[in-house]
């Protein structure tokens, strides 16, 4: 594999004679002699596949052997701020105030690390302009958020009264938010509710889990079922709280983890398993924050769930 270009070369060994990194970890060899950068920088680096040895991607803990060859690449840094970009986005609802949008599957929401662009903001951006500044310059006019693989109804807010009115609604728990989930067996009984706490997985950081208070946060989901598919179940969830993966989470709770969840299940042993999570944010309703009018939304329902739409259509 070829080296990046303008990447800096270390032989191991042959260095210098303070720091030879002979029999040293890749990340703590580089944290000395990258004096500019920090220590969870240059694992970041590593992740990203920018620091090689001897040609080939290394892991943080390698060890370094007498004539590694360890080549950094360090990209050009991103822009300070989320900067609009002409991409297809659907339009629900839109005044001077707010917008509802209907967030396409695989879209991740704003800029973060691993998505600099190609996000529902840089979206908004370039579709409306200015957008509400309360959320700073990476995610200006999110009220809300939805998973990067979740589809369907998300408001946002195009000043900071609405945003601020907004934010109020969902923290009061004065919204109204029903998705459409597709879950692995059939819940039974046929409807009820799980309420928990939820917080970071203590090992696993990438995900959420059940937890004992007072960690975590409180989290009410009711649930019912609507069709039943060959085993599998299409079920309607409905929101009290806004906890990071809530439903993803309250679904594997009682032992039925969402059809398509890299994080929660296993896909490919899914037999209904249709290439994406099988989560919609089906309807969205709240309190417009100039007009006092109640608002109500509905996302059109992916093709994904067909099947379970015209069991539930027909009974």
């Amino acid at each position: 594999m070829d080296e990046p270009e303008h990447a800096r070369v270390f032989e191991i060994g042959n260095d210098g004679p303070h720091r030879s990194g002979v029999g040293e970890r890749l990340d703590r060899f580089l944290t000395g002699v990258l004096n500019e950068i920090s220590r969870a920088r240059v694992q970041a680096l590593i992740k990203n596949g920018d620091i090689r040895v001897n040609g080939e991607i290394a892991k943080p803990k390698l060890v370094l052997a007498e004539g590694a060859r360890v080549s950094v690449h360090i990209p050009d840094a991103q822009p300070a701020e989320a900067l609009p970009q002409d991409l297809p986005i659907h339009v629900l609802y839109q005044d001077d105030d707010l917008a509802v949008i209907d967030k396409a599957e695989g879209m991740v929401v704003h800029p973060a690390a691993g998505n600099p662009d190609g996000t529902l903001v840089n979206a908004l951006l370039h579709h409306f302009g200015a957008l509400s500044e309360i959320g700073g310059v990476l995610r200006p006019g999110i009220v809300h958020r939805l998973d990067k693989d979740t589809s369907g109804c998300m408001v946002v807010a195009r000043n900071d009264v609405t945003h601020r009115a907004l934010t109020k609604q969902f923290s009061n728990r004065e919204t109204s938010k029903i998705y459409l989930a597709v879950v692995e067996g059939s819940p039974a009984p046929a409807c009820g509710t799980v309420e928990t706490n939820i917080g970071r997985h203590p090992v696993n950081r990438q995900r959420m889990a059940v937890v004992n208070a007072p960690a975590g946060k409180h989290a009410l989901t009711d649930f019912r079922v609507l069709a039943v598919v060959n085993g599998d179940a299409l079920v309607e969830c409905t929101l009290h709280t806004g906890r990071t993966h809530q439903i993803r989470v309250h679904m594997k709770e009682i032992g039925h983890p969402l059809l398509g969840d890299p994080i929660y299940a296993k896909p490919a042993k899914q037999k209904h398993y249709s290439g994406r999570l099988m989560l919609h944010a089906w309807k969205l309703g709240f309190v417009h924050p100039r007009t006092a009018e109640r608002m109500a939304f509905e996302a059109a329902i992916p093709k994904a769930f067909d099947l379970w739409i015209d069991q539930w259509r027909k009974q």
